[in-house]
């Protein structure tokens, strides 16, 4: 469903690099970080994908300025994806009473004002669907991020799969029963059929960092014994039950994609061997592309953080589940992000807190890897074309 053929690409300017094309004498680009590529219908114009990255400044699940010139900034800065952050399919899946939200029909336009910002600057307006499942009902990471047990305090019971909490002393999640899951999935294609109104085109489903649908694949907080319990194959269940509602509501141009963790860094939790499996089986219900993460099930997991240290697993999906495949962590600096594309080792690199430092980090990559920055319309006439 991917086009990887190299083209001009819009951003880059001035050819950065090839091979000789013996049959037509010519020059053909490799694939790089500033290589356009076409998933179904959407044609990104590069390889940079802001992370979706959780903003914490919502009332009542809605969109407002923050978040337009927060996301529109990465789009004016030549980022070729733009995905809102986290954004909760019910009330009681948010992470916090200031997550953003696509719960109700109020939720849709303003979104969509940020749908047609990122679009008219030339990016990919994406949306990640998501339920926090155990880790909902917290307070913003600013305000120490423990859970809210009061329902006057603004908090609210929380689910999962099974009565375990996620912290001792956290209130213990009510296992959902079948007609609770169904109306879990329910909520998502709801969500997703307002994303799709909103004007987005790409869909992520959050299915990674400890939330309720990560919760479901990891033997560590689904201890069920029922048809979602157990097995690898009853524990994937309500993922893939998510993923092929959503796909068969989306216009078959659009592609979706699944964010994972591929470990759960403790032993007898989720890995990767199952995260492979998990991605052969989303990749046959028409999922386009794996945004590989690990962690954040459990909280004293030792993770060996270090640059690109999740790469690996995104390489490993991306070669044994035939699937594409997003990097994402500590990925820095535009030539590590172009190592990671160059090699192989993911298709597309999502960017995160280096976005935030820098809205401008993908201009700042075309300079680097020796393309033509292209700064906007109203800024190229005013600043220099070479950046110092």
């Amino acid at each position: 469903m991917a086009d990887d053929s190299p083209r001009p690409n819009p951003l880059s300017g001035p050819s950065h690099g090839g091979i000789a094309d013996a049959d037509h004498d010519r020059e053909v680009p490799e694939i790089d970080l500033l290589s356009p590529l076409t998933i179904r219908g959407v044609t990104l114009r590069n390889r940079v994908v802001m992370s979706p990255m959780c903003q914490y400044s919502s009332e009542d699940g809605l969109a407002n300025d923050w978040h337009l010139v927060h996301l529109g900034s990465r789009a004016v800065g030549g980022t070729a994806l733009i995905l809102v952050e986290a954004t909760a399919v019910t009330p009681e899946g948010r992470i916090s009473p200031a997550d953003m939200g696509i719960w109700g029909d109020q939720h849709v336009e303003p979104l969509a004002r940020i749908a047609r910002f990122v679009k008219g600057q030339g990016a990919v307006a994406g949306i990640q669907l998501a339920h926090a499942g155990r880790k909902a009902s917290c307070e913003p990471p600013w305000k120490g991020g423990a859970s809210i047990t009061a329902a006057g305090a603004g908090g609210w019971s929380v689910v999962g799969p099974s009565p375990i909490p996620f912290l001792d002393g956290d209130p213990v999640p009510e296992p959902l029963d079948e007609a609770g899951i169904e109306g879990i999935i329910d909520a998502f294609e709801a969500a997703c059929r307002r994303a799709l109104t909103a004007g987005f085109e790409v869909i992520e489903i959050h299915a990674a960092h400890g939330y309720l649908l990560h919760e479901f694949l990891s033997p560590l907080s689904n201890h069920r014994d029922d048809s979602y319990g157990g097995s690898l194959e009853n524990r994937m269940r309500l993922v893939l039950g998510v993923a092929e509602r959503l796909r068969g509501v989306m216009p078959e141009e659009y592609p979706l994609f699944v964010r994972i963790s591929a470990t759960d860094w403790v032993e007898g939790g989720w890995d990767i061997e199952q995260s492979v499996v998990l991605s052969q089986h989303l990749n046959g219900l028409g999922v386009d592309l794996i945004d590989v993460s690990s962690g954040a099930l459990v909280p004293k997991a030792q993770i060996p953080v270090s640059k690109g240290y999740q790469v690996p697993f995104a390489r490993r999906i991306k070669d044994e589940a035939g699937i594409m495949t997003g990097a994402v962590g500590l990925i820095t600096e535009p030539g590590h992000a172009n190592e990671i594309i160059t090699a192989g080792n993911a298709d597309l690199a999502f960017i995160g807190r280096e976005l935030l430092r820098d809205p401008y980090w993908a201009i700042r990559a075309q300079h680097d890897l020796g393309g033509e920055p292209s700064w906007p319309v109203p800024y190229g006439y005013a600043v220099k074309r070479r950046m110092k």
